[in-house]
């Protein structure tokens, strides 16, 4: 079995959060696959399911982000399974809006949620960051992860969540090179689609033409040239 946890803070006043991002990846995959309803355990909601047919626990811990590592290491006693059967999804300050990155082990980097997790379930397990931006300063930090996303960020929020449920199975495999790459194309086609298409500019004249134009000599208005000219092919008004 396979659990994937992802970590948020619980209740409506916190579900638009980009804190968040992890429940919102477990439902996306919930929704996307066949899983059994939501029910409570573990001090934590959990639903069972399988993908790519492997056996599947998604697990939203209820115990507040700073907890987290005990809803999830009490399921993992649960189930006698090891660190390496953990993927953990949360936010990361430290990665651009839209970005992932997947690895397993590494420190906390200051996220409670994580410093919870190593503490209850050891230190080797997969983990999915998904990218919130940083708001510049440490002062703002608090505010700017306890508060709801953007309308600007559905941009990139909804397709990267889309993709990540969409290849869930690649998450299952460990095929975690792919993935990363089926999300940042999500993304790129995304950005694609949003960027403004150049106006058509007039066709350039080629070099030779323009060369033709400035090369001509010019004429002369007074003079006696101008008036053999003049008398050789008349005005252009006669």
């Amino acid at each position: 079995m396979l659990i994937i946890a992802g970590l948020g803070n619980p209740g409506g006043k916190y579900a638009g959060n980009r804190h968040n991002i992890g429940f919102m990846a477990a439902d996306a995959i919930y929704r996307r696959h066949d899983f059994s309803p939501w029910s409570k355990k573990f001090k934590a909601e959990i639903a069972e399911g399988e993908i790519a047919g492997e056996k599947v626990l998604l697990i939203k811990p209820q115990t507040y982000m700073n907890l987290s590592g005990e809803a999830v290491g009490e399921a993992m006693r649960f189930y006698k399974l090891q660190p390496a059967d953990l993927v953990a999804i949360y936010d990361e300050l430290d990665l651009p809006p839209g970005k992932a990155r997947l690895k397993t082990g590494g420190g906390h980097g200051g996220h409670n949620g994580i410093r919870s997790l190593d503490a209850h379930c050891g230190k080797d397990y997969r983990r999915l960051r998904l990218g919130i931006g940083h708001p510049g300063v440490k002062e703002l930090v608090q505010h700017h992860v306890l508060s709801d996303f953007a309308k600007a960020d559905q941009a990139w929020l909804e397709p990267l969540l889309d993709a990540l449920a969409d290849n869930a199975d690649m998450l299952v495999r460990k095929e975690d090179s792919q993935l990363m790459n089926k999300l940042a194309l999500a993304l790129g086609a995304k950005a694609e689609e949003e960027k403004p298409k150049p106006e058509k500019k007039p066709a350039a004249k080629s070099h030779i033409h323009q060369a033709r134009i400035h090369n001509q000599p010019k004429m002369p208005a007074t003079g006696p040239m101008a008036e053999m000219l003049k008398k050789m092919f008349g005005n252009k008004g006669d």
